[in-house]
């Protein structure tokens, strides 16, 4: 398998029409300046962050601190490739050249994976809230309408998707944003009703760490997939009218948005209420929001959440499809994959990846146990292996760069390459340690089985286009 990295780079700048087959350069600055914000939000924060605090207790902190210097490290590799090379295939493509074809194939692969599975869980999500509200109307129909008007939207333009994403990412960041001055405003006892509880919440349970430090770790686990689509902002700059700039702005801006929005909104959780307390592990945010004496806190709530499914689910389906019209580009996926619309949309890699959504749907639905949970926990630790890949391919990528095109270097990696081996070190440390906990150790197995089929893959196509060539 081919690991020659002198192939010529290709086109970074997409041009601004698509009757050349090219994507369309339709996102504004201020759709990538949303997507970047609300990217780190999803509804993970809002409902999963009660089964970490309840498996870690305060020290949970941690837990983020950690994922989130991660994802900081992380964005900034990506951002200095992405930056110097804006691509819709984001790091599969820089893998593609640093590492090899192999790489980019089975990374790009992996990851389209990930976010069709996704499309059916948060698809899932959504309609169990809306089936709430309307319980006259079956879920699964409404899993059908969310999943075919956020697909209308993606086939009409990517200024539709942006505009959406926009709106959506919008009303997650004012909802943290006034979460975080209620909460705040709570925990120095300025509302009525509350007392300023100083760190009681935090030491008289059991402890900052009731669990051990282990529990750090394993509420880490959890932590790092609630990080998936971060990376986002990276491949839409490809198809934003200053790619370059708004990369750069987009991985500036990381360690501020993680602090604020993750960070921030979780310190607030276990200052203000026992980290033991049931309501909390159940949902932490209409926890704080009925201990602060807000009316309808559990509708403002599923509203909110709501929000923030279909704002993940809207990024999914353009997401997965960009990645496999990249891969379609360079002949790593079906060549209709890499056909465009007048609109510069990708018609048929949308259409793939929604219908494999639609069908992971249907199996939540009638194999939830089995064949749905084989495909959630396949996909569950492509996160790490994403995270790997990015390190990797920049080790290489910065050396090519620094070789052809340093100018193009506006973003650098801090204290290369000591901070990028830094980094490796505590994904492999994290990958070990889900070999040591129960429903990590499956995922991390049964991803690794996911991988292992789709490198065969990749050897094979790389095997039948020698052949072509000879």
């Amino acid at each position: 398998m081919s690991t020659d990295t002198s192939r010529p780079t290709r086109q970074s700048t997409p041009p601004p029409a698509a009757a050349d087959g090219h994507l369309k350069a339709g996102l504004k600055n201020r759709h990538l300046s949303m997507i970047a914000i609300g990217g780190v939000i999803g509804a993970g924060l809002f409902v999963g962050s009660g089964a970490g605090i309840a498996a870690t207790g305060p020290g949970i902190l941690l837990s983020y601190t950690l994922a989130g210097v991660l994802v900081v490290m992380v964005m900034r590799m990506l951002g200095e490739m992405a930056a110097a090379d804006p691509q819709s295939g984001s790091f599969s493509a820089y893998a593609d050249r640093a590492l090899g074809r192999w790489a980019g194939f089975t990374i790009g692969w992996l990851y389209w994976f990930f976010w069709v599975v996704v499309l059916a869980v948060e698809a899932t999500a959504g309609a169990r809230i809306l089936n709430g509200w309307m319980p006259g109307v079956p879920q699964w129909a409404f899993a059908l309408i969310v999943m075919a008007v956020l697909t209308a939207t993606n086939l009409f333009s990517v200024a539709s998707y942006g505009e959406f994403e926009f709106w959506f990412a919008g009303i997650k960041v004012v909802a943290i944003a006034a979460f975080l001055v209620v909460g705040g405003l709570a925990l120095f006892g300025v509302l009525p009703e509350t007392h300023a509880v100083g760190t009681e919440n935090l030491l008289d349970h059991g402890g900052f760490l009731p669990h051990g430090i282990g529990a750090v770790f394993t509420g880490m686990l959890t932590v790092v997939f609630a990080f998936m689509g971060s990376e986002i902002v990276t491949l839409a700059a490809g198809e934003s009218e200053d790619p370059a700039r708004a990369v750069s702005k987009a991985t500036n801006s990381v360690i501020w948005r993680i602090g604020i929005f993750y960070l921030g909104s979780i310190a607030i959780v276990v200052t203000l209420l026992p980290w033991d307390s049931a309501d909390v592990a159940k949902s932490p945010y209409v926890a704080v929001l009925e201990h602060v004496g807000l009316p309808y806190a559990a509708p403002v709530m599923d509203f909110i959440v709501l929000t923030a499914v279909l704002s993940c689910l809207n990024s999914g389906m353009y997401t997965a499809s960009r990645m496999a019209f990249s891969l379609g580009q360079r002949g790593d996926a079906p060549k209709a994959f890499a056909k465009v619309t007048s609109r510069g949309v990708p018609l048929i890699a949308i259409l793939a990846s929604v219908v494999f959504g639609f069908v992971a749907v249907f199996f939540n639905y009638t194999s939830p146990d089995t064949v749905f949970s084989f495909l959630l926990n396949s996909s569950g630790a492509v996160a790490l292996f994403v995270w790997l890949v990015i390190c990797f391919s920049q080790l290489r990528m910065r050396r090519i760069l620094e070789q052809e095109s340093p100018e193009k270097l506006t973003v650098r990696m801090w204290l290369y390459p000591y901070l990028t081996w830094a980094t490796i070190g505590l994904i492999g440390f994290v990958v070990a340690y889900m070999f040591t906990d129960a429903s990590g150790r499956e995922q991390m197995i049964l991803s690794l089985v996911a991988a292992a089929i789709v490198l065969i893959a990749a050897r094979v196509v790389e095997t039948r286009r020698r052949k072509a060539l000879a």
